[in-house]
């Protein structure tokens, strides 16, 4: 039986960037899921359960930190692993997305997308 693919949602609000690492990721082997906005990729979250979420903090409908705060109420989706990738370097966001449950902090503009999907792998060992 063929090895599950591993499922990311990617919530990014420009689709330059969502189409681009959507291909990279679906280069890799996964499975992606995107949404353009907070609001849903709190409902896609909820409803597919993905290995991992890739999340941009200035997103419209609900920001980041509202979606962090958000599907930390959910029994089954708060486990998921949820990398913050923004443009975003200020030390009290950083710690603002930490303390709301974010696994790990990436700012855009110093990573390349393959070092994004080697941050993803190392998460989901």
């Amino acid at each position: 039986m063929p090895e599950e693919k591993k499922k990311v949602l990617i919530v990014e609000d420009d689709t330059f960037l969502l189409n681009m690492y959507a291909n990279k990721f679906e280069k890799e082997g996964f499975s992606v899921l995107v949404a353009e906005d907070g609001r849903k990729g709190l409902k896609t979250a909820i409803k597919e359960l993905p290995d991992i979420i890739l999340l941009d903090i200035l997103l419209p409908g609900i920001d980041g930190f509202g979606f962090l705060e958000e599907i930390k109420k959910d029994e089954k989706a708060k486990k998921i692993p949820i990398i913050l990738l923004t443009n975003l370097s200020q030390k009290d966001d950083v710690d603002r997305g930490l303390k709301l449950g974010a696994d790990d902090y990436l700012i855009k503009a110093h990573f390349m997308p393959s070092e994004v999907i080697e941050k993803v792998k190392e998460l989901l060992k």
